[in-house]
């Protein structure tokens, strides 16, 4: 269950939001509300293409990925300098768990820098945080 502790931890850090166990979830409910959502499911996708094993299996999300994130006109494209899209068009030949780091380091920033301040500020988060105090102000202690 989300507790109060976990959301107000996130106001901490980026990183204490996007490794938590409910952050990256709640994080890509509110940039849906902006619909500004393409960086956080490719950070997700990519923390799941790191754990493929399969070769084949690492090839199809690999080109999966490019066209859904990478390629220009991409139907979610994310916003990376062209070398970098360069580097992972080479990289698709072969493709190794560390083929989208460079791609998913620089969306990282972007979150970092750009949505996550506005998520704070956001209602959606103050929110959460007021309803959870109110909730845990309301229940009784054992």
């Amino acid at each position: 269950r989300l507790s109060l502790k976990e959301v107000l931890q996130w106001s901490q850090s980026f990183e204490k939001l996007i490794t938590s166990k409910y952050g990256p979830m709640i994080y890509k409910t509110y940039l849906e509300t902006e619909h500004s959502d393409e960086n956080i499911n490719f950070w997700l996708a990519c923390e799941a293409y790191k754990k493929i094993t399969s070769q084949r299996k690492r090839i199809l999300v690999a080109r999966k990925l490019f066209t859904n994130y990478i390629q220009p006109q991409a139907p979610n494209e994310i916003n990376i300098d062209s070398p970098v899209r360069k580097m992972i068009i080479r990289n698709l030949q072969e493709p190794t768990e560390s083929c989208f780091d460079e791609a998913q380091r620089i969306i990282y920033m972007h979150m970092e820098r750009d949505s996550y301040p506005r998520f704070l500020e956001s209602k959606f988060y103050q929110k959460l945080k007021h309803s959870l105090q109110t909730s845990s102000n309301n229940s009784t202690p054992n």
